[in-house]
């Protein structure tokens, strides 16, 4: 009788394990085929945090069912589970509003569609490209190659800026020249600068505005629009053109500095450099 009692526990847990062998095995493959096709299919017209979020529901529910049918088989009785789980979750929950808070604001970011994965944004101080959208918070790869983390919660309810949100951009330039300068001359080269750049669009056209009078010269701004992705090289082509074409029509670009005057007809006061023998 022993010998027929350990043969049928052995038979039974033989069994047991076969069942949750086949059960992880099918049902790992049937989770991953689920997502495979919905990220590959379906998917197609939904932004792509969109399809992040859904394609980790799809995982996390899967191996959810593949552990209750697991538990199941090891003669685990879900009610009670359930009910201990239904308490923990309570306790859980109160511990951590915060979590809850970010997971809400998750899914207000996803649906209000501010910002993509692939997107540069700032929040703050901080600017970066958007590297995954999650639950709880976001992770933006900042120009230097950092990783940050930032909770969803403080996301919506911050300043954030989307710079890449349209296809072109306007690049503001704050250039100064001196009183001297002919303006209509400043403002026919600051033309001709971006229309012969071939990155820089003609519509909508330039923007040359005359600011105000400074302290050392009248300030200008001039803006140019580009497509978004040529930021650096318009950035770095229309500055030294601006440089080069001011230098090459004598154009003063000034820089801060100091007169002294004696009230006298407004004559600077003259100044006498004398050498010691």
């Amino acid at each position: 009788m022993d010998i027929l009692s350990n043969f049928e526990i052995s038979q039974k847990a033989l069994n047991t394990a076969l069942n949750i062998g086949l059960t992880l095995i099918i049902g790992i493959s049937i989770t991953y085929l689920l997502a495979f096709i919905f990220h590959r299919y379906i998917g197609k017209r939904l932004s792509q945090q969109s399809r992040m979020l859904i394609y980790k529901g799809i995982t996390y529910a899967g191996f959810i069912i593949i552990l209750f049918i697991v538990l199941r088989e090891l003669g685990v009785k879900l009610s009670a589970l359930l009910g201990a789980a239904g308490v923990l979750g309570i306790i859980l929950g109160i511990a951590s509003q915060t979590s809850i808070g970010n997971i809400i604001s998750g899914l207000f970011l996803v649906s209000e569609k501010t910002f993509e994965i692939g997107d540069i944004i700032k929040i703050e101080d901080k600017i970066g490209v958007v590297y995954s959208i999650d639950l709880l918070s976001i992770k933006i790869r900042t120009f230097d190659n950092q990783l940050l983390r930032i909770p969803n919660q403080k996301v919506i309810s911050s300043d954030l800026t989307n710079i890449t949100k349209f296809p072109i951009r306007r690049l503001d330039f704050d250039i100064s020249v001196a009183y001297k300068e002919d303006l209509e001359q400043v403002q026919t080269l600051l033309s001709e600068i971006a229309r012969e750049n071939p990155l820089c669009l003609d519509e909508p056209e330039p923007m040359i505005l005359f600011r105000e009078f400074g302290n050392s010269g009248i300030t200008i701004l001039f803006g140019v629009w580009f497509e978004k992705q040529n930021y650096l090289t318009v950035k770095n082509t229309v500055f030294k053109t601006i440089k080069k074409r001011f230098d090459e029509e004598g154009i003063e670009i000034p820089f801060p500095h100091l007169s002294l005057y004696t009230g006298e007809k407004s004559k600077p006061v003259s100044v006498k450099i004398v050498n010691d023998a």
